[in-house]
């Protein structure tokens, strides 16, 4: 069957917005927040082939306390970041030997060249081997599709998208991924998109931190969707050439075991300030191991670009 895009209005995605997000680092949210007594985390509106493989979804069972699934005990004479730098390592691993794909609902939003950008709401697919994506936007940017696929002639590939920007007339059309016109509004290329890039990314930054001091890390558990999770959060209190950010949040499904929500900001541009977002993506209603084939990411596929 087709996957229905009539499912997801930008009302759904508000709410969305409003309600993903729960933890003890985050106080006021975590006050109103209230819990469901089922996991229910299920949200199909993809295009849906037989796979002749069960698909792998979150477990449906009662939520009582949430047992963390990573050690994050700061060794003696350790950097802070050390166990967070370990349970990156661990999720990484997961992500490469149990999901071969997911699909979700992707709200990203990026600082690029000192602007903040309108939050992006997307369906997306991922395949990991070879990476491909599929992505349908919604909300504003509804009725935009783009594949990105690795198996090409090409290298690194391109990308083929329909409904973006002047180029609406033209229909289907194709693009250098890290091109201009690609580029446009995006601090990233396509490539670096999804959970296991972000996941190598956290690494690739916490291995240099890890140099430096001045460095604060807090954990704790929360609640996401209805789902156990595992935060963090770095803090660098002083601007420093060597650090990438002021703070950043890292949210991580405990079941999982991978980051379902990455904030990273800046630091206040005046004294006193609040901190400034530089970066944000939230991977909603994950769904992992559907079995995606290479029809999934085919322009030729008859679902897309109607």
């Amino acid at each position: 069957m087709r996957w229905n895009r009539s499912l997801i209005c930008p009302r759904t995605i508000a709410l969305l917005l409003a309600s993903s997000i729960a933890s003890p680092a985050l106080a006021a949210e975590a006050k109103s927040l209230v819990e469901p007594p089922l996991v229910e985390p299920i949200f199909r509106i993809a295009h849906e082939e037989q796979a002749g493989q069960p698909t792998q979804i979150a477990s449906r069972i009662a939520v009582s306390k949430p047992q963390p699934p990573f050690d994050l005990t700061q060794l003696a004479g350790e950097h802070p970041l050390m166990p967070s730098l370990r349970m990156a390592k661990q999720s990484l691993q997961t992500i490469d030997a149990r999901v071969r794909d997911y699909n979700a609902i992707l709200i990203k939003q990026e600082r690029v060249d000192g602007e903040l950008m309108p939050k992006e709401v997307a369906f997306i697919k991922v395949r990991h081997q070879p990476f491909s994506v599929y992505m349908y936007f919604l909300g504003d940017k509804k009725g935009r599709e783009c594949i990105y696929n690795s198996v090409t002639t090409d290298s690194p590939g391109k990308l083929v998208a329909r409904d973006c920007g002047f180029k609406k007339r033209l229909g289907k059309f194709t693009l250098d991924p890290e091109g201009r016109l690609a580029m446009a509004g995006q601090k990233y290329p396509i490539m670096k998109l999804g959970l296991r890039e972000l996941t190598n990314e956290l690494i690739t930054v916490a291995s240099k931190d890890v140099q430096f001091s001045e460095c604060e890390v807090r954990h704790g558990q929360g609640m996401m969707e209805g789902r156990a999770i595992t935060w963090l959060e770095v803090i660098h209190p002083t601007k420093r050439a060597n650090f990438r950010f002021h703070k950043a949040q890292i949210f991580i499904d405990n079941e999982l075991q991978v980051p379902v929500r990455y904030n990273a900001y800046t630091w206040p541009t005046t004294p006193g300030g609040q901190p400034e977002l530089e970066e944000s993506y939230t991977y909603l209603k994950l769904k992992v191991n559907n079995g995606y084939a290479d029809v999934d990411f085919d322009q030729n596929n008859p679902a897309y670009y109607k």
